[in-house]
């Protein structure tokens, strides 16, 4: 996004002599989130702009301003999709599906494609880059920190035809091999984990408290009360202390890879 509204918050909260961790204070928010902004690397919610201008004394400009986004996603992903995008470690479940972060523009376009009642073209498509969108935090050689955890199912199950399914997993096995994302399977042959609930992500941050996401049918929830985010951490790693290591997980995908018809 253009960075003139970073640059303008930058410079309201230098006029009013506050450090970036003192206006973070005032607005009831975290310092990495407002270096974000003023960054341009993170757009406001209406929430903390309203937070922004009350701390500064700005009326409603930086709510009536808001950068607007074309952003496409369910109502009760979007407080997640934000937290992501300021997570420092960010560790997945995934039970059926490849995890949105790692997914390429085929795979992507072949699940939200697919949905009932179905999509019109122009629809599927921004679903498809705010999906994309999403999976640009990777671009950072080194933060986040993803871990991604995935049953067998996710990579035996056919998703847009072989070609696409091919693509997938190789795309995982070269953001792996840069070590980039740590990806471990939950062969089938484990039979009943402590993840078989659903999806689950883990995030992180720099200042503030970790929280959990979880999902289903239609319907997902954010988690941030300590004791249950504890409780899904601690089912996350008793599962992944039942997963293949990396080696044995890559060489799982390679040969997957190549059973959907990858050449080397």
């Amino acid at each position: 996004m253009s960075n003139n509204y970073g640059d303008w918050l930058k410079e309201q909260r230098e006029a009013a002599g506050l450090t970036q961790q003192q206006l973070a204070e005032v607005a009831v928010m975290t310092r990495t989130h407002i270096a974000h902004i003023e960054a341009g690397r993170r757009v406001p919610s209406g929430e903390d702009a309203r937070r922004l201008d009350k701390a500064l004394n700005t009326g409603n400009v930086l709510s009536r301003f808001l950068p607007q986004q074309d952003v496409a996603v369910a109502d009760y992903f979007e407080a997640a999709r934000q937290l992501e995008q300021q997570a420092v470690m960010i560790r997945e479940f995934a039970l059926s599906f490849v995890p949105g972060i790692l997914q390429t523009e085929r795979y992507a376009r072949a699940v939200l494609g697919t949905s009932f009642p179905p999509v019109g073209e122009k629809e599927c498509d921004r679903l498809v880059v705010t999906r994309l969108e999403r999976s640009k935090i990777l671009d950072d050689p080194v933060m986040p920190v993803v871990w991604a955890l995935l049953d067998e199912a996710v990579l035996r199950r056919v998703v847009g035809g072989r070609d696409v399914m091919a693509e997938q997993i190789m795309h995982m096995v070269r953001l792996a091999e840069k070590g980039r994302v740590r990806i471990h399977v939950l062969p089938f042959d484990l039979g009943f984990h402590s993840l078989m609930d659903g999806m689950l992500t883990l995030m992180q941050f720099e200042d503030q408290p970790p929280v959990a996401y979880s999902e289903g049918t239609r319907m997902g929830a954010l988690h941030d009360s300590p004791p249950v985010v504890q409780e899904l951490c601690g089912r996350y790693d008793l599962a992944l202390s039942d997963a293949l290591p990396l080696r044995e997980s890559l060489a799982l995908l390679r040969a997957l890879a190549k059973d959907n018809g990858h050449h080397d």
